[in-house]
């Protein structure tokens, strides 16, 4: 099976648990960590794979298995020195994850066996200096960092440059690129302030319709929903 289609699989996993059908939600089952691409597939979605924790009547309660296949993935594809922006804040998005909605204190200095690796230093200076379409397509990429509580200085960033957001959007739609629109309208279903002239709950609605069943595109707006109540 190609990863891309391991990604769909599990991206399918984390819908039905944010809708709240199916089984109780765990990633090592969605996932087994004997999986070969268990951990490719686990970097690409990021923290998204652990986003139905964050909604605690959706999930069972995560274990040591669902730490096992995270733990794998973060030592498997650590960004390198020559990484890109979105490499980084990804990475360090699943750490953040990890910490918050994993099992364990990986903060406790007496409990260095269970410790996460420390997350890479990662710099925001674009989201001030990069044009607006460049900054869509690379916020549209860092979609699984909008779930709440994580990144709260880069959603800080973001919110500054709502406006541009809202653009690239828009842009987005008209292209028929309905994954960067979904991902740029969950993040403006994070952030205050955002035009209502946009009409970001039907526009989330009508990307999912156009979408063709993209299971990416779909967790994307149903997290928009569920977190935030955005996207009908």
């Amino acid at each position: 099976m190609p990863l891309s289609a391991v990604v769909a699989d599990v991206a399918t996993g984390v819908v039905l648990a944010l809708r709240g059908g199916g089984d109780p939600y765990a990633l090592s089952r969605v996932l087994p960590q004997d999986d070969p691409l268990a951990p490719a597939a686990i970097r690409v979605l990021g923290a998204d794979a652990l986003a139905p924790y964050a909604l605690d009547h959706r999930s069972a309660p995560a274990g040591a298995d669902d730490e096992t296949v995270v733990r794998q993935a973060l030592a498997a594809y650590p960004p390198g020195p020559d990484a890109s922006e979105v490499s980084v804040w990804t990475y360090r998005g699943l750490i953040e994850a990890s910490r918050a909605l994993l099992s364990g204190d990986p903060g406790d200095p007496g409990d260095a066996d269970r410790a996460w690796p420390q997350a890479p230093r990662a710099t925001a200076a674009w989201i001030t200096t990069d044009p607006w379409p460049k900054l869509a397509f690379r916020a549209s990429q860092l979609a699984a960092l909008a779930l709440p509580g994580l990144a709260p200085d880069l959603a800080d960033g973001l919110a500054a440059r709502t406006d541009d957001l809202a653009r690239g959007f828009v842009r987005a739609v008209r292209r028929r690129d309905w994954l960067q629109a979904a991902g740029l309208g969950r993040w403006l279903a994070r952030l205050p302030h955002v035009p209502a002239t946009l009409g970001l709950d039907s526009g989330l609605v009508f990307v999912q319709q156009m979408s063709d069943g993209d299971a990416r595109v779909a967790l994307h707006v149903v997290a928009a929903r569920q977190f935030y109540g955005r996207g009908g």
